[in-house]
């Protein structure tokens, strides 16, 4: 399956939708994991790694 942001499963671009629905596990516990990564990592890496995947990863087609 293509890696791409969810249209669906989305809470601000879609980009931890998109990633669960590729993996196949829940979105809520990819969610879950990114904050923890966000606290942990001080914000800074996990805020631009989420906003350039926002840019770079495409739309899902309907």
């Amino acid at each position: 399956m293509k890696l791409t942001r969810s249209r669906t499963n989305r809470r601000l671009a879609g980009v931890l939708g998109g990633i669960a629905e590729a993996a196949g596990i829940s979105a809520s516990l990819v969610r879950i994991l990114f904050i923890i990564l966000l606290f942990t990592t001080a914000f800074v890496p996990m805020t631009a790694i989420y906003f350039i995947l926002a840019f770079i990863m495409p739309k899902e087609v309907q």
